[in-house]
């Protein structure tokens, strides 16, 4: 596992502002999962090991081979972006359908066991229950990721919720392509790539190099030496033949990162001070109280108010200082009580009492 930086200008800017001893981003965990092959739902090859470690993270980027390397040898001899995409997205339906399988009859002895009926009888599902049945397992017999449907209503989403099916989790499809490739943007794989994205629910493509990454970051953050890379790939991105914004050259890492945080609806607050800047990841619809206990549970638990400013009424008043004092001077630092919604770059003091008592 690696934690990925998340690229982050607000959390920059505040670390340059108040220059503290700690500066913590935030980071997004990302687990490096062996691939599988075609039965791995049956437990072909590592295929168990695999579903297990999958059905244990919240999003899945899926990277896809098309690049041809008489050096890395692919499991199955050839290149072939659209059999990868297909096998990986059968086995993943494959393993719902297993899951599916047992549903009906969790959720019968679960009614059974709150109406105190006996094992014999058979309790009527419900009609969202029913419903959220049906519409899942028609997009899992069509080898199509049950996230991709938007006509779930919410109570079907709460049901799906514990179904515990691998493919309600976010796909991001990343394109590995050669380094020329990917100067040039494009190569044969792409609109095949597309389309069968299109085909199977839709879904975000980001086409990217490992051999560029791989060539960038061995630079060792060298800003020179960064520097006259890119401006090399440039000389032969304009040998090609090829100009304009389409074709900068630059690193797709920060671009996957920030796609894994928005696919599971993530979002950052900050605290700022002397001390210590620091992003705080939270879901976005999160209240106030639950943010807090981010922090400590102690303080969600004793919360008494926010006292929140935004990032950019600060970044338009502070005047070079590192204090919300012009903020509140100008009214722009506000109390947020039990019911405040955070906001994406929210900077935050969390007012708590900690000697509060758990209710009994």
């Amino acid at each position: 596992m690696v934690q990925a930086i998340v690229p982050d200008q607000k959390f920059k800017y505040l670390a340059n502002t108040y220059k503290p001893p700690s500066v913590v981003p935030a980071v997004l965990k990302i687990v490096d999962i062996a691939g599988l092959i075609r039965g791995a739902s049956e437990g072909a090859g590592l295929g168990n090991a695999f579903l297990s470690h999958i059905a244990a993270v919240d999003g899945i980027f899926h990277l896809v081979r098309a690049f041809e390397s008489d050096d890395i040898v692919h499991v199955d001899d050839s290149v072939d972006a659209i059999r990868d995409l297909e096998t990986i997205q059968s086995e993943l339906c494959l393993k719902d359908k297993q899951t599916m399988s047992t549903v009906i009859e969790k959720e019968k002895d679960r009614i059974r066991k709150e109406k105190g009926m006996a094992r014999k009888e058979d309790p009527k599902l419900s009609d969202v229950f029913q419903s959220a049945y049906d519409k899942c397992m028609k997009l899992i017999e069509a080898n199509t990721p049950v996230q991709t449907c938007e006509d779930f209503t919410m109570g079907e989403v709460d049901v799906i919720r514990e179904f515990g099916l691998i493919t309600t989790k976010p796909q991001i499809y990343i394109v590995n392509m050669s380094k020329r490739n990917f100067l040039r943007k494009g190569n044969k794989w792409l609109p095949k790539i597309q389309t069968w994205v299109d085909e199977h629910g839709g879904g975000q493509i980001i086409p990217m190099s490992c051999e560029f990454e791989q060539e960038l970051m061995d630079l060792g953050g060298d800003k020179e030496l960064e520097k006259a890379f890119i401006q090399e790939c440039e000389e032969e991105v304009k040998s090609m033949g090829l100009s304009g914004p389409g074709f900068a050259v630059k690193s797709v890492v920060p671009r996957i990162i920030r796609s894994g945080r928005q696919s599971l609806c993530l979002q950052s607050f900050y605290t700022a001070g002397p001390k210590e800047v620091r992003a705080w990841t939270i879901m976005k619809g999160t209240l106030a109280p639950q943010a807090a206990g981010v922090i400590h549970s102690d303080f969600e638990r004793g919360f008494i108010k926010a006292e929140v400013a935004n990032f950019d009424d600060f970044k338009a008043l502070h005047k070079g200082e590192a204090s919300m004092a012009k903020c509140k001077e100008a009214g722009k630092y506000r109390q947020e009580g039990k019911s405040y919604v955070m906001q994406e770059g929210d900077i935050v003091v969390f007012m708590h009492n900690t000697t509060a008592s758990k209710k009994k």
